[in-house]
């Protein structure tokens, strides 16, 4: 598990291996080797499916602010510390950009 600090370019891909459903209008999670569970909230959800392909913070970035009123900078900082979590945690594969 690569935990350096993910960059603008980087891509990132969910990994394997979570149980994940919608309750109220949000994301949550489960590993199925661990037993975590994990609650995403709605913008983490978003953050979730968009990472269903591989897909770069930067290209993340861009999609949220035509979704959601926020400011391009506090986005991408306010991804980047999300996606740092969750590959912390194993739960996304980073691909470092050439």
């Amino acid at each position: 598990m690569n935990t350096d600090i993910i960059t603008a370019e980087d891509l990132i891909v969910q990994s394997e291996g979570f149980l994940v459903s919608e309750m109220d209008g949000e994301k949550v999670m489960l590993n199925i080797e661990s037993g975590k569970y994990y609650n995403l909230g709605r913008i983490g959800g978003r953050i979730w499916e968009l990472a269903e392909s591989p897909i770069s913070v930067t290209g993340m970035v861009e999609q949220l602010v035509a979704e959601y009123e926020i400011e391009p900078d506090t986005c991408r900082q306010q991804v980047e510390r999300f996606v740092n979590q969750l590959a912390t945690e194993g739960l996304i594969r980073v691909t470092r950009a050439e």
